[in-house]
């Protein structure tokens, strides 16, 4: 029965309501159900997953950096996912879904889209321009997904980053005081929202402070209740209560103070439920104490925190339990093959429902807070496909977007120690400056960067940490008059370093990533050694400042490293355009460090 937006009565049947409740991802897809690993990354919507969409009512998927190669192609995709959507039954929009943190986080390609350098750089920035760039950023991302037919966005990330070896949230997060959390995230929460997309708080009840990623393993928090409510559910409280986001994330964690509760794992393990499945966390103390109404969706349940320990259909049936709304990619769908997954995972659902295992009425009232969120946003209305393509190329990485996006990366950059007046730097002709960098690409971005602020004759050299030449390296620093290393910690993910360039430039001298600290250390212990002048510059988590400081004349902090532009001659990114200024001097460095350093 289709679905009649004006009647305040759900009159969807019981398996139309299980397929609003999932949230699936088609990241890959290939015709060929033999192969072992799909990696074709889905661009074109094939005609079987248009026909699960319809045929089971899904209610949203969501969109990876794989399904997002242009405008013209990611604008067309969406078109037609919508399509899919209105041949179901219940002619139900779709959420289209994606993570546009900004920062670490971004799928749009970010040559094309304007991504930020994060939100530990709009934190730098809270002393001295408040809120401003975490609502302006958030309007800028907001309007370019919405042009694109991106109806929902999974920021902002309001974790309160208490740990310095927390590896998976670090410098997605805004900082470590709860109550500027609150406030920047708050501002990100109305940037978003008035601008036509939908935001998901993420990760409640927090993902601070935990030295854990989720997406390999189990974390805990073992905070007292006290500190929980001081410092992890602070800011969802708080911007629950004054700006009723339509979405928020639940975070795969242990929280035992809040419910020590225990389940059986698949290998009979006895263990503390994770938070997305307890319902004294998602129900009792979100629904309940918080008084949140909205859209409550799981982080991925293909997280080994969740996926090591359930099979998917259990999975599912916990999280719906514990009171949450959506699962978002329950199952893995890869080929024609895996639609019959899809159809197995709905008729349990439906089955958990009729055997009591699952409450109706709650399943009722779940999918009418869904169909209440699409009609707030009112997902039905669509621009036509011409004039949304002419409107997406005008607005997305627009000159003013980029612009934005350059001011907040050079506002955020911050000055920690500048020994004996260092900065700026007073650069002369033939002088020669060594870079190193973690991998070949920053150097190139930094580098390009200065070229144009000095003297003509200047010349660089570079040392990347994925592998590098010591005899050569030693010989470069002893040559050079100013040394500049970056480092970014906690290590990046294979995903992150950009290109497998660095080990094919000279794999006999690559360097495992767990090395890479010592082998900067003792880069800089040389240079110290001969006197030159160093430039040390956090690039990601500035906790690392405290290890290089002894080595270093002048500490910088970016909160970021990501490169925009990279065509294999023109390098270029927003935080390394923002540190060739201030290392010569065309600007200064306002920054305040958003998290204390030891030492």
């Amino acid at each position: 029965m289709p679905f009649n937006s004006s009647s305040a009565e759900l009159s969807l049947s019981l398996p139309q309501q299980i397929g609003q409740k999932l949230m699936l991802d088609f990241r890959y897809y290939c015709d060929n159900n033999s192969e072992k690993q799909c990696r074709t990354p889905m661009t074109i919507l094939p005609k079987a997953l248009a026909e699960a969409i319809a045929k089971y009512n899904i209610g949203g998927v969501i969109l990876f950096s794989e399904n997002t190669q242009s405008i013209e192609q990611t604008l067309s995709l969406n078109y037609n996912l919508q399509h899919a959507a209105s041949q179901s039954s219940s002619q139900l929009p779709l959420f289209i879904s994606i993570d546009q943190e900004g920062g670490r986080v971004a799928r749009l390609p970010r040559d094309v889209a304007t991504s930020f350098t994060g939100n530990m750089s709009i934190g730098a920035t809270y002393e001295q321009h408040g809120t401003f760039y975490a609502k302006k950023s958030a309007e800028v991302i907001a309007a370019e997904l919405s042009v694109l037919g991106i109806n929902v966005n999974y920021a902002p990330t309001i974790d309160v980053n208490m740990n310095p070896n927390n590896p998976v949230i670090n410098v997605r997060s805004f900082g470590e005081d709860p109550e500027k959390v609150a406030l920047l995230g708050a501002a990100q929460v109305k940037g978003f929202e008035n601008n036509g997309v939908i935001s998901s708080l993420k990760h409640f009840p927090g993902h601070g402070d935990t030295n854990v990623d989720s997406h390999t393993g189990l974390p805990r928090v073992n905070h007292s209740k006290a500190v929980i409510y001081q410092q992890d559910l602070a800011p969802f409280k708080d911007i629950i209560a004054n700006e009723n986001p339509g979405m928020i994330m639940t975070a795969h964690i242990q929280y035992p103070a809040l419910d020590d509760s225990t389940f059986i794992s698949v290998d009979g393990k006895s263990m503390i439920k994770p938070a997305t499945m307890s319902r004294t966390i998602m129900t009792d103390i979100l629904r309940n104490e918080f008084n949140y109404q909205g859209v409550v969706i799981t982080d991925a349940l293909d997280m080994a925190g969740i996926s090591q320990f359930f099979d998917p259909t259990q999975a599912v049936i916990n999280t719906f339990s514990a009171g949450v709304d959506i699962a978002l990619m329950p199952i893995e769908i890869r080929n024609e093959a895996d639609l019959l997954k899809l159809d197995t995972l709905i008729n349990s659902l439906v089955n958990a429902v009729k055997n009591q295992q699952l409450n109706s009425s709650e399943i009722a009232t779940s999918t009418q807070r869904i169909v209440n969120l699409k009609n707030k946003f009112n997902l039905l209305k669509q621009k036509d496909k011409l004039t949304a393509l002419v409107d997406a190329k005008r607005i997305i990485g627009s000159k003013a977007h980029r612009q934005l996006e350059s001011e907040l990366a050079l506002e955020a950059v911050t000055q920690i120690k500048n020994d004996n007046n260092l900065l700026p730097l007073a650069l002369k002709a033939q002088q020669h400056i060594h870079i190193i960098m973690p991998d070949t690409r920053k150097c190139a971005a930094l580098e390009q960067a200065l070229i144009p602020l000095v003297p003509a004759s200047i010349t660089f050299s570079c040392s990347s940490l994925q592998g590098f030449d010591y005899k050569l390296a030693n010989q470069h620093i002893a040559q050079a008059d100013i040394v500049i290393a970056g480092n970014a910690t906690p290590n990046q993910s294979a995903v992150e370093i950009g290109g497998m360039d660095d080990l094919a430039d000279n794999p006999a001298f690559a360097i495992a990533n767990g090395d890479r600290e010592n082998q900067l250390k003792a880069l800089l212990s040389t240079a110290k050694n001969h006197n030159k002048k160093v430039v040390f510059i956090s690039l990601r988590a500035p906790y690392d400042t405290a290890r290089f400081s002894e080595f270093s004349d002048t500490i910088l902090a970016t909160y970021a490293y990501n490169i925009d532009v990279d065509d294999g001659t023109n390098v270029s990114g927003p935080a390394f355009s923002a540190l060739a200024k201030i290392l010569v001097g065309t600007a200064i460095a306002k920054g305040t460090l958003p998290v204390s350093i030891n030492n």
